[in-house]
């Protein structure tokens, strides 16, 4: 069982140390050996998409979302 903590308004969320840590785009890039405008790129052009984006447009990566996108590409493309 998955403990969650309870917000005032009724939500639960999962314990801080079991979400993943969303990285920026910047963190992503060094992460994953390419430039932040690569990661960019791909994601104007439909190749990867964010695992969640801020009220203000900017995108925020799951690492393993991202490779597991990538996987998918790569076996998709052969």
């Amino acid at each position: 069982m998955v403990r969650c903590s309870v917000r005032s308004y009724g939500a639960k969320v999962p314990p801080r140390e079991r979400r993943p840590r969303l990285l920026l785009t910047s963190e992503l890039a060094e992460e994953l050996g390419v430039s932040a405008r690569l990661i960019q790129q791909y994601r104007h052009d439909g190749i990867l998409t964010p695992t969640m984006e801020t009220p203000k447009g900017h995108a925020r990566w799951d690492l393993e979302d991202v490779r597991k996108q990538l996987r998918a590409l790569r076996e998709k493309n052969g």
